[in-house]
């Protein structure tokens, strides 16, 4: 079934009073909204509350990676808060990975557990230092814990979909930009460009959150699609 919120915005603020007053001005039909670690650890669940209550549906980026028993636990009370997807960094390894999933099941939750590949801002030398092997290597070594556990995807760059694709899996691509010199990601990439190599979901943050206009921009960016 094919998803028409392509467009997952990232709240890059750290005071709740200005992810409320954002918010306001972009439609819930239009798109989700990812909330990270910085939002997260200062107001807790009451941002995916406040979220839930003005109709959007919301992705929790905190990248579980523990050991098994705890992102079990993690991701039991990350699914009671009802949020849309969550992710787990698969560097975890793989009973960690099905850790999560079973908490999914034992949940009877619809929500996506998605599992974070080698991070957007790592180079081959990155990946060389940290894990022995260049970033395609580390990329297949992933994907194969994902496939074991059953994920219902990856997140990854865009330019990593064709060493991970395969089948019924999503895709959510952080790194995308419309403009701008912002290069806290080792590649950035257009939204065409992205969803030509296979994104399911592109994560957008700064291109909407800075706009003038936020719900104009997601419109445009929509249409360019």
């Amino acid at each position: 079934m094919i998803d028409a919120k392509k467009i997952i915005v990232a709240l890059d603020y750290n005071d709740i009073e200005e992810v409320l007053k954002f918010i306001v001005n972009i439609d819930p039909r239009l798109c989700r909204l990812k909330i990270g670690k910085e939002l997260f650890t200062k107001y807790g669940p009451k941002t995916i509350l406040e979220l839930h209550d003005k109709g959007f549906e919301v992705f929790l980026d905190l990248k579980f990676h523990d050991i098994p028993t705890t992102v079990y636990k993690a991701c039991i009370s990350a699914l009671s808060l009802n949020v849309w997807m969550l992710n787990i960094h698969l560097s975890g390894g793989c009973d960690m990975a099905i850790a999560a999933m079973n908490a999914k099941k034992d949940c009877q939750s619809d929500s996506k557990v998605i599992g974070v590949t080698a991070l957007t801002s790592l180079t081959d030398d990155d990946c060389i230092r940290i894990y022995g092997c260049k970033r395609s290597e580390q990329l297949k070594r992933l994907k194969n814990i994902g496939l074991d556990a059953n994920v219902d995807g990856f997140v990854c760059s865009p330019y990593d979909i064709n060493i991970l694709r395969t089948d019924n899996k999503v895709f959510v691509t952080p790194g995308i930009r419309t403009g701008g010199n912002i290069n806290d990601h080792h590649k950035v990439i257009t939204p065409q460009e992205a969803l030509k190599l296979g994104s399911n979901y592109l994560v957008i943050g700064r291109s909407i959150t800075e706009s003038s206009n936020p719900n104009k921009e997601l419109e445009k960016i929509i249409e360019s699609l």
